[in-house]
């Protein structure tokens, strides 16, 4: 497998921000840099991987706030999330202070991605999954060979992303967990955006919320 990972926890939220790279080639992305980006930027040095692209989620603050920084530093550009999260891309700073943090930077320039869209690096892709529901725009990024899932906030260890937040849906992010994320399969394992990694075989047999009992499947 050519498919290395490095999950970098950032902000007060303990925001998953994460470093994908291809082993044979060091070519990588950073996905939902929140913030804390001399951070990232010492595991990308550590690490030796040329970034290619920073890839946003969603477009929360916790995973956005760093994106404008870590794409001037490495020269990447910025790609996602989804347009539907417009509303919150261009309100970072706003959307932190309100919680009394510091959100980081409105983003700007970036390309929007769509359903079905790929993301090159080295001899890896990701493939862009729409999932809305914690936000309209949300997209998690999925790599078929090794098996793996960036899913931001749709889908946690024994939990799901708020549904309480502006534009939030719960019948729609269940609609995005149960139709686009189980049918990869059980043994894709997933990186969330906050806590621990897990399977979605797993969360199929265990999570309260979206687990074939709880859901009467």
């Amino acid at each position: 497998m050519t498919l290395k990972a490095a999950v970098i926890p950032v902000t007060p939220l303990a925001q998953n921000c994460t470093l994908l790279w291809c082993a044979e080639t060091l070519e990588g992305v950073v996905i939902d840099p929140g913030n804390e980006v001399d951070t990232i930027l010492d595991a990308v040095r550590q690490t030796g991987v040329t970034v290619v692209a920073v890839l946003l989620t969603h477009g929360h603050f916790d995973h956005v706030g760093g994106a404008m920084d870590v794409a001037e530093a490495t020269g990447a550009p910025i790609k996602g999330p989804h347009a539907d999260d417009e509303f919150l891309t261009t309100r970072v700073h706003e959307s932190g202070a309100k919680y009394g943090l510091d959100g980081g930077r409105d983003i700007t320039g970036n390309a929007w991605l769509n359903d079905g869209d790929t993301v090159p690096f080295g001899n890896e892709t990701l493939t862009v999954i729409h999932t809305p529901g914690h936000t309209p725009g949300h997209v998690v990024f999925y790599n078929a060979a090794a098996k793996v899932a960036q899913v931001g906030d749709v889908l946690f260890k024994g939990s799901i992303g708020r549904t309480d937040f502006p534009r939030g849906d719960l019948d729609t992010l269940t609609h995005s967990i149960t139709r686009r994320l189980w049918p990869l399969g059980g043994d894709v394992t997933f990186i969330p955006g906050h806590g621990p990694t897990g399977t979605f075989a797993e969360e199929r047999a265990t999570n309260p919320f979206v687990g074939d009992a709880a859901l009467g499947a």
